[in-house]
C-alpha cells in the first residue's frame, strides 16, 4: 500500500509538472500580456518628444510654418497644403493614440499598484500627478494646432465617437488639473526613477516644470480672459524655472533606434529637403544676431566666377530653393544626440516680459525679463556676448522698432527655433515677426494659416460631432482664428 501511494504521489507530481511545463510554452516571455505603468509613461514620453521633434512632414510641418525652414524641391507643406498627406490625421493620431492613450493606460496600472513600503504611497501620488501635467501639456498643444477638440470623451473606450469640447473651456479645465497635481507633488519623495526620460524621476522638477506649463497656459489666454491670465501667472512665475538646468529636455542616445528624429530624417536618409528660410535669416541678418552661427550654416553668395563670398542666405520661402545654394540646418542640430525640447527657461521669461508689459506683477519689468530671455537663449545656443548684442539700438529694448508685441514677438521668435509650433503660435498671438508670403500658397491671398483643419477621418467617421466643432469654432478652415487669436 504504501509503495502505491507513492506512485500515485509521483504520477501526481510529473502530472502537475507536465501541465506547468505546457503552460508555459503559451506564454510568450519576450513580450508580457501587460506593460508596467512606468514602462507606457516612458513610452509616451518618447512619443511626445519624437512628434514634437521631427522633421518628417507626414507629422509635424511647424518649423516650415513658423517659417524657420523652408523646402527645396516640394514645397505643398511650406505652401500649406496639408490633405495630400493627411498631415492632420497624422498629427491628431500621434497625440491621441501614440501620447495620450499611454500616459491613460499607465496612470490605470499605477493606480491599481498595491503599497509596500511606507513611502510608496506618496510615490505612486507623485507619478500619477506627473502624468497628469504631461496630459495637460499635451491637451495644450492639440488645442492650439486644432481648436475644439475631443477631451472630455476623448479617451473613453465606450465613446467611440466622442464629442468636441470648447477650447476655451478645455484651457480652464488644464488649469485647474495643473493645480490639482501641484498640490499633490510632494519633493521629498521620488517618482519614476530612471522611467523618466525628461527629469530622471526628480519630483521638485516636475513642480518648476507644472508652474512653468501655468505660466504658458495663461499668457496664451491673455487676449482672451484677462482675469483668468493674471491669477494664472502671478500664482506660478516665482516657483517656475530659474535657470537653463531646469530646462525640459529629452536627451537622445548618439546612435539609433533612440536618436533625435531630426538626425534620423535628415542624416541617416541622406534626405536634402529643407534649407534656412529667408524670413528667418533675412530678420537675424538684419540684427547681426550671433545665434546665427548655432541655427545654419554659410554658403557661398557670390555671383562672380572664382570668387568666395561666404555668408547666411536663406532660401525663398514657400519656392523652390536648392539646397546647394542656401544655408543648410547647424551640423549640430543634425546630431544623433541633439536633445528634444518640451519646455525651456527662456520660453518663460518671454512670456513673463508679456506679462509685465499687461501689467502683471511677475517679479520684474519687461526690459529686465526680456533681456534676461535673450540671455538665456544665448547660453542654451552656447553663444557668447550677448551684452553687445543687448546693446545694440535695434536690439535694445528701448530703442528697438515698433511695440511691444513687436520687440518680444521677434526676439522670442528667433529664441524659439526649433519648436516649429512654439514659434507659430507666437506669430499667431503676438502677429509678429512680420512674415512672408508665398504666391504659390494654398490658401485664398497666400495668407499664412491660423490652425490646422480637422482630420479626413473625423469628417468621415465622426461626422455629427466634427460637424457641431466646426460650427462652433466658425467653420474649419485654416483661416479660421482660434479663440484666443483676438487680434
Amino acid at each position: 500500500m504504501k509503495k502505491i501511494v507513492i506512485l500515485f504521489l509521483s504520477f501526481t507530481a510529473l502530472l502537475t509538472a507536465c501541465t506547468k511545463n505546457f503552460d508555459d510554452f503559451n506564454v510568450d516571455k519576450k513580450n508580457p500580456s501587460e506593460v508596467s505603468g512606468n514602462s507606457l509613461f516612458a513610452s509616451a514620453q518618447l512619443s511626445l518628444t519624437d512628434q514634437i521633434s521631427t522633421p518628417n512632414v507626414n507629422l509635424n510641418i511647424f518649423r516650415l510654418w513658423a517659417q524657420y525652414w523652408t523646402e527645396t524641391t516640394y514645397t505643398d507643406e511650406a505652401n500649406y497644403n496639408i490633405v495630400d498627406r493627411t498631415i492632420a490625421d497624422n498629427t491628431f493620431q500621434a497625440y491621441y493614440r501614440d501620447v495620450l492613450k499611454d500616459l491613460n493606460e499607465a496612470a490605470r496600472l499605477i493606480a491599481l499598484e498595491q503599497p509596500v513600503l511606507p513611502a510608496d504611497p506618496v510615490i505612486q501620488k507623485n507619478r500619477l500627478n506627473i502624468i497628469e501635467l504631461l496630459n495637460v501639456y499635451c491637451f495644450q498643444q492639440l488645442v492650439d494646432i486644432f481648436g475644439d477638440v475631443p477631451y472630455t470623451e476623448a479617451l473613453d473606450l465606450d465613446k467611440v465617437l466622442p464629442v468636441y469640447d470648447d477650447a476655451a473651456t478645455i484651457y480652464a479645465d488644464l488649469i485647474d488639473r495643473v493645480d490639482a497635481a501641484l498640490a499633490n507633488l510632494d519633493d521629498a519623495q521620488g517618482s519614476f526613477g530612471e522611467s523618466d526620460l525628461i527629469y530622471g524621476g526628480d519630483v521638485a522638477s516636475w513642480i518648476k516644470f507644472g508652474n512653468s506649463l501655468k505660466v504658458k497656459l495663461g499668457i496664451t489666454i491673455a487676449d482672451a480672459n484677462a482675469t483668468l491670465a493674471k491669477s494664472t501667472i502671478e500664482s506660478a512665475y516665482n516657483k517656475a524655472f530659474g535657470s537653463n538646468a531646469d530646462n525640459a529636455l529629452l536627451y537622445y542616445l548618439s546612435a539609433p533606434p533612440n536618436s533625435n528624429p531630426i538626425y534620423d530624417e535628415l542624416v541617416l536618409t541622406g534626405r536634402k529637403d529643407f534649407v534656412g528660410a529667408n524670413t528667418m535669416i533675412d530678420i537675424m541678418n538684419g540684427l547681426t544676431d550671433p545665434r546665427l552661427e548655432a541655427f545654419f550654416t554659410m554658403t557661398d553668395t557670390s555671383t562672380e566666377t572664382g570668387v568666395v563670398k561666404m555668408a547666411y542666405s536663406g532660401g525663398l520661402y514657400g519656392q523652390s530653393s536648392p539646397y546647394a545654394l542656401y544655408s543648410h540646418v547647424a551640423d549640430p542640430i543634425l546630431a544623433a544626440g541633439f536633445p528634444g525640447i518640451l519646455l525651456t527657461y527662456d520660453e518663460v521669461l518671454f512670456y513673463l516680459a508679456e506679462a509685465a508689459e499687461r501689467g502683471l506683477s511677475v517679479g520684474g519689468t519687461a526690459e529686465t525679463l526680456y533681456n534676461d530671455a535673450i540671455t538665456a537663449s544665448f547660453d542654451f545656443w552656447g553663444v557668447s556676448d550677448v551684452a553687445t548684442y543687448l546693446a545694440k539700438p535695434e536690439v535694445a529694448y528701448t530703442t528697438a522698432t515698433g511695440t511691444w508685441k513687436q520687440k518680444i514677438g521677434t526676439q522670442a521668435w528667433i529664441a524659439f527655433y526649433t519648436r516649429g509650433l512654439e514659434g507659430y503660435t507666437e506669430w499667431r498671438r503676438l502677429d509678429y515677426p512680420v512674415f512672408n508670403i508665398s504666391p504659390d500658397a494654398f490658401t485664398e491671398g497666400g495668407v499664412v494659416p491660423k490652425r490646422f483643419t480637422y482630420p479626413i477621418n473625423e469628417q468621415t467617421l465622426n461626422p455629427d460631432n466634427y460637424a457641431a466643432a466646426a460650427t462652433a469654432i466658425g467653420g474649419d478652415d485654416m483661416l479660421t482664428k482660434l479663440f484666443w487669436d483676438k487680434f
